[in-house]
């Protein structure tokens, strides 16, 4: 059993126990729940947009503690100040030390920004979770879910509201995992079975994924000139978090990577 198989059985543990805690009918009520989202893809598409989808990331699986120290509220409003297209934010606690007032203050804190729930989606109740808390978006991961259970959370999530992150890693996850709604395709570069980063991973898919999905690249992001070959490439979203996160001042750390870019007119 590898490190994803565990997350997954944790994972349907604690849904199980958040469905017996609240509701459906609750997550309804609450105030996140009936606001307008706003669309993640059309921030990526804008003209003059940087791209960047900053990532408030206290620790990871592969790194340990990256930053417990740093206040979500202070980074997404820094992150989004400094030019970010979209944030993202850690719900999972047990692997991320994320949770979901990570994402109720990240969303209380930037009411006109695209969130990302970054956690493990297995279920259609956390897509309640996820609108009820303030996302705009959800993130689907193809190397844990089936074509029919991607196809059928994705399905579920547009009578949201909500848009689609589809998360792959090879050609076949994405041959076999494409569907109408799918809003956009994320490769990670991070292969989840040894932790290894290779950016060549986004650059080897970009030709697979048609045009009709807005491509992000993920995981080993931070030079400007690996993001310019990935726009080349045809990408137009970039999901940064550990670059920004290990710095004492992450939105600092956009800033100066937003500077770089606009100075080389890559944005």
């Amino acid at each position: 059993m590898n490190l994803l198989d565990s997350i997954i059985i944790l994972k349907r543990r604690e849904v199980a126990q958040s469905k017996a805690n609240i509701s459906v009918r609750e997550l309804e009520l609450f105030p996140a729940f009936g606001r307008p989202t706003h669309s993640l893809r059309q921030a990526l598409l804008a003209e003059g947009a940087s791209g960047v989808i900053a990532e408030f990331k206290r620790k990871s699986p592969s790194k340990g503690i990256i930053n417990d120290k740093a206040l979500v509220t202070e980074v997404t409003r820094g992150y989004a100040d400094a030019g970010a297209s979209g944030l993202s934010v850690l719900t999972d606690e047990e692997f991320f030390f994320g949770t979901s007032d990570d994402l109720r203050q990240a969303r209380a804190t930037n009411t006109t920004m695209p969130i990302l729930r970054k956690d493990f989606m297995i279920d259609e109740y956390q897509l309640w979770e996820a609108k009820a808390w303030g996302a705009d978006v959800i993130l689907l991961i193809a190397a844990c879910l089936s074509h029919t259970e991607i196809d059928t959370l994705a399905r579920r999530a547009h009578q949201l509201g909500l848009e689609v992150l589809l998360e792959v890693h090879d050609p076949a996850e994405l041959e076999r995992s494409l569907n109408p709604n799918v809003d956009m395709v994320g490769v990670n570069n991070r292969n989840l079975k040894n932790f290894t980063v290779s950016i060549e991973t986004s650059l080897d898919l970009a030709e697979h994924i048609p045009d009709d999905f807005v491509k992000i690249s993920e995981s080993g992001l931070g030079e400007v000139d690996t993001i310019q070959r990935l726009r080349t490439a045809g990408y137009r979203g970039f999901l940064i978090g550990e670059t920004f996160m290990k710095t004492d001042q992450p939105a600092q750390a956009l800033a100066e990577l937003v500077n770089q870019l606009r100075e080389k007119h890559y944005v």
